[in-house]
């Protein structure tokens, strides 16, 4: 089956290449304007809005074929708040620190639809344990520039891997796709 990606996320991509899955990648473009405070609801609402919007101008040009079009969004959830993409250094720091010498979740909700318009919109959560970073930690941490494009404002994957303690789930979640859950959805459907 080939999967038509919402997203423009390498790191989405990367996972989707990794079980060997044929992509084409066509970015949502739909606003993604919600008012929500609960975490899982946010992703779910998000993944779907993406995943509509992508469908919706390609469904006649799919409806006989094997594609489905998968969208999908992360945060991360600390101290009861949500954390997107930092927007500069100060935010960064902040989201850093809120995060250092505790625990937080990532959420990602994903939308799948089959080309027959089948939708099925799920989530997967995991807790992310960080060790306490020093301020000169944090400091060299941003000074990269891996904090800029990811939720939360980190890359376990990369350079801040070495501040996780410990996971409590999914780790291809906390890259930005439950990858297992995804490849048992697409093979049954």
């Amino acid at each position: 089956m080939k999967i038509i990606l919402a997203s423009k996320s390498p790191r989405r991509k990367e996972l989707l290449e990794s079980i060997g899955a044929k992509i084409e990648i066509m970015p949502s473009e739909a606003e993604e304007d919600i008012v929500e405070n609960n975490p899982f609801e946010l992703v779910k609402k998000l993944s779907e809005i993406k995943a509509v919007s992508v469908y919706d101008k390609i469904r006649d040009g799919i409806k006989n074929e094997d594609v489905c079009v998968l969208g999908a969004d992360t945060i991360v959830f600390a101290n009861g708040k949500i954390l997107g993409k930092p927007k500069d250094r100060a935010e960064a720091y902040e989201m850093i620190k809120s995060i250092s010498d505790n625990v937080h979740s990532v959420y990602t909700g994903f939308t799948i639809i089959f080309s027959d318009g089948r939708k099925i919109t799920d989530y997967s959560e995991t807790k992310v344990h960080v060790i306490d970073m020093s301020e000169q930690q944090i400091n060299e941490y941003i000074d990269t520039n891996e904090p800029y494009d990811k939720a939360g404002g980190y890359g376990i994957q990369g350079l801040f891997g070495k501040y996780v303690e410990r996971i409590e789930g999914d780790y291809d979640n906390v890259v930005g796709l439950p990858i297992g859950r995804i490849k048992e959805i697409i093979s049954i459907g």
